[in-house]
């Protein structure tokens, strides 16, 4: 071989070896269509795919901070109390990959805990994407956001076909971009796994059912989020008990529900209601999360703001009479943003609610 051909060898092969060293915070980035500038990831940023990727997303994300993202991290610290600026654990059932309001509500939380029926899927290696379907797979991505970005939540059904449509598969890249565009730093990913006693495994196997994000705000302490593809019915949760037994071992934390389909309502989901119930110091829903006849006045202090409109037709049987009396019968502070199903801010109501003694279970509510 001439020494010439050699050496443009080596150095296509030194190219691909540090593209694949992309870390991944250079991977969340790109994905995030934020600079890439100084990482392995430089020279593919340059694609025309990548720049219209950025300038889109980054579009839609202005005007999501200034609808919702900025009005939440002025409000919820002064109207929620300071179990939201704590570092306490959140669990966050049902959330798909929507870390993105887990982490505005609670910024400084220690662990988060995620959790829904969409695949995991593998750690994002976008130099592995063939350059021909490089800009569908963007594209995509930013289709899957779509809901959360315009409506504050995700539409289950779509989620799940855009998470399978491409190469950038499951949840771990939208993850990826929320946790970057959020300000934070992706320091590391690890397929996971727990046990049915709920402990701790660290697989690496595609067929993994977990994912173990850690990252890090500049000058802060690293942070840690969960997500578990996992069926958290009483069903479910008799046949796989690791994920909640897991829980259980992080101790007292918060709740966050939103967009919850309603489920905390029916009776095969009491473990899940139960669970939250005993282990949140302070729970902040909407009111498809758990129905506020759980909060007993002598266990909880309950706050109401925004303007309860009722459940929208897909959920209208959901209605609670409850919910509604106690907030025409108060001086119901406005909600400033969008908030659940009911998205336009005028119509969004949220529910605060604090414990202000151990639950050591959930209370028995006659139907």
């Amino acid at each position: 071989m001439k020494p010439w051909i050699a050496a443009l060898s080596l150095a296509f092969v030194t190219t691909l070896n540090a593209q694949d060293a992309a870390s991944p915070d250079a991977q969340g980035k790109f994905l995030a269509g934020l600079p890439v500038n100084g990482t392995p990831l430089a020279t593919l940023a340059e694609e025309g795919s990548w720049k219209t990727h950025a300038k889109e997303f980054s579009k839609a994300w202005e005007s999501l901070e200034q609808k919702q993202l900025g009005k939440i991290i002025a409000w919820a610290p002064r109207a929620l109390g300071a179990d939201v600026s704590g570092t306490d654990p959140l669990f966050y059932f049902f959330s798909g990959p929507d870390a993105l309001y887990a982490n505005t509500f609670f910024p400084n939380a220690s662990t988060y805990v995620l959790c829904g029926l969409e695949p995991v899927g593998t750690p994002p290696d976008v130099t592995k994407l063939p350059k021909e379907t490089l800009g569908a797979s963007l594209s995509n991505l930013r289709k899957s956001l779509d809901a959360v970005l315009s409506f504050s939540f995700f539409k289950t059904k779509d989620m799940k076909n855009d998470l399978t449509a491409t190469q950038l598969t499951g949840t771990i890249p939208v993850i990826y971009v929320f946790l970057e565009r959020l300000g934070n730093t992706i320091n590391s990913v690890e397929l996971v796994d727990v046990d049915a006693e709920g402990a701790f495994i660290t697989t690496g196997k595609p067929s993994a059912h977990g994912a173990k994000i850690t990252f890090a705000k500049a000058g802060g302490p690293i942070q840690t989020l969960y997500y578990f593809s996992t069926d958290i019915s009483d069903g479910g949760i008799k046949g796989k008990p690791g994920f909640t037994k897991f829980c259980d071992k992080l101790g007292k934390g918060n709740a966050f529900l939103k967009a919850a389909s309603y489920l905390l309502h029916d009776s095969y989901f009491s473990s899940a209601r139960d669970f939250l119930l005993t282990h949140a110091k302070t729970v902040v829903q909407d009111d498809s999360g758990i129905p506020v006849k759980y909060f007993d006045d002598a266990l909880w202090d309950v706050h109401y703001h925004g303007h309860y409109a009722g459940p929208i037709d897909m959920f209208k049987e959901r209605f609670q009479n409850d919910l509604a009396s106690s907030m025409k019968s108060k001086d119901i502070p406005a909600l400033p943003f969008s908030f659940g199903y009911r998205w336009h801010s005028n119509e969004s109501s949220l529910i605060s609610a604090t414990a202000t003694k151990p639950v050591p279970k959930a209370v028995p509510v006659k139907e």
